[in-house]
């Protein structure tokens, strides 16, 4: 009986956790400023949400380096590249994982954009995508596409890693067209 109950306690406490961690992804909406951040990338370089002034910015968030997901997600921001940026946009991937996890990962599928740290998790926690059970942490799939005013333009929250980069595409076009 004590063993159903332990079971119980947790399965609740995670399922907390979940709604808790859902609940702060959807309070970010369109229109609203862009949380700002200050991120190193793997040269150590500092890329700041302000420096981007003027572009849209593309940030998407994923949970682990040369993972099957993540890697498909990348390739795909990788060989739309020059679309998203003829369209005037940056695209910045962000993790939770190292500079040394970063290089190795940009290098081996040869990424043309930044991967920036975010070790302790502080801005996945802002933009809502941060997503953990005890101390293991990571960032949840979503993606943002920000306006030259560093407004939230379009928010994805469910992102399926194969597709995503040409709905990404798309509705940048869609919305540089206005």
């Amino acid at each position: 009986m004590l063993k159903i109950l332990f079971i119980v306690i947790i399965l609740v406490t995670l399922a907390i956790l979940v709604l808790r961690t859902q609940t702060q992804a959807s309070e970010l909406q369109v229109g609203q400023p862009a949380p700002a951040f200050a991120l190193p990338d793997p040269t150590g370089k500092v890329h700041r949400l302000a420096d981007y002034r003027g572009r849209w910015v593309v940030v998407y968030f994923y949970p682990k380096d040369d993972t099957p997901g993540c890697t498909k997600e990348a390739c795909q921001f990788r060989d739309n590249y020059l679309e998203l940026t003829r369209a005037g946009a940056q695209v910045l991937g962000v993790s939770l994982d190292d500079a040394a996890s970063h290089t190795k990962f940009a290098e081996k599928y040869s990424l043309p954009f930044p991967l920036l740290s975010d070790k302790a998790g502080n801005v996945a926690k802002q933009y809502g995508s941060l997503r953990g059970f005890g101390p293991v942490k990571f960032a949840k799939r979503h993606t943002f596409i920000i306006d030259q005013e560093g407004r939230l333009a379009k928010v994805y929250r469910n992102v399926e890693p194969k597709t995503h980069t040409d709905e990404v595409l798309r509705d940048l076009l869609a919305l540089t067209s206005r």
